[in-house]
């Protein structure tokens, strides 16, 4: 893929700079909620399960100093990308190109502290297909939910961390496949105050005990209605969008 190709975005206020296709699955705030989301700490090993170009990898890698983060993606130009993002920025991102559910020998003798993910949103056969081959292999599932599961559980050390970003509407999927996990807390985004949630930020612990939780809603913009030109996120969520901050968790790590 040519640099006429390709755009080069800001994340987190221009802290973060990523290549990402002109045409194709595109990056927006659902990676930068995700980052925000995982409670790593200095220290940890991070595996990112469908990585795309690297931005919730190297979003977290702003936030958190210190990491071992590793991004696993299937599709050989995206995998290209997120390689020259994580060199670009300087990062200790390492990219390896395999799909989650044949992750090579290497991989599967590695255990992490934490794993995120956002698995695609539409279900096999739902809906009209997407014209780009990239943007239809990122939004629409090919591996089943209940193998990003399993795939996260088998790479998760005892006690380790699951952040998962999903539509609202595949929550109940995503529960259904977490055996082995617990202490599971679901944070949902809506766009405005009455208005149905259309993401939800998932974090499950392998072997966790504690009940399940459903969290306040993040609430992304002020006011009813968009009535004027410009932003209108909340002061929390543009500190996540702009200042790279931790998405606030009520129950902790």
């Amino acid at each position: 893929m040519t640099d006429s190709g390709l755009t080069r975005d800001a994340f987190l206020g221009g802290r973060v700079h990523v290549w990402q296709p002109a045409a194709g699955y595109r990056a927006g705030i659902d990676p930068v909620f995700l980052a925000a989301a995982c409670p790593a700490r200095s220290g940890d090993h991070v595996l990112e399960l469908g990585c795309g170009v690297g931005v919730a990898s190297l979003c977290l890698a702003a936030r958190v100093p210190g990491l071992t983060l590793t991004g696993v993606e299937r599709q050989a130009d995206y995998a290209a990308l997120a390689r020259r993002n994580a060199r670009e920025a300087a990062s200790p991102l390492r990219i390896v190109e395999a799909d989650i559910a044949c992750l090579p020998a290497e991989l599967r003798q590695l255990a992490f502290d934490q794993v995120i993910a956002n698995p695609p949103y539409f279900r096999a056969g739902a809906g009209t297909a997407a014209h780009d081959a990239g943007r239809e292999a990122s939004l629409r599932e090919d591996t089943a939910l209940r193998v990003w599961a399993e795939v996260a559980r088998a790479r998760l050390k005892p006690r380790g961390w699951l952040t998962l970003i999903q539509q609202v509407e595949r929550l109940p999927d995503v529960l259904a496949v977490l055996d082995g996990f617990g202490s599971i807390s679901v944070r949902p985004l809506q766009s405005r105050e009455g208005r149905a949630a259309g993401r939800v930020v998932l974090r499950a612990r392998k072997g966790g005990r504690a009940a399940f939780r459903l969290l306040a809603p993040v609430v992304l913009h002020e006011g009813a209605a968009h009535l004027e030109d410009g932003e209108s996120y909340a002061p929390g969520v543009q500190a996540v969008l702009r200042d790279g901050a931790e998405l606030p968790w009520p129950d902790g790590r």
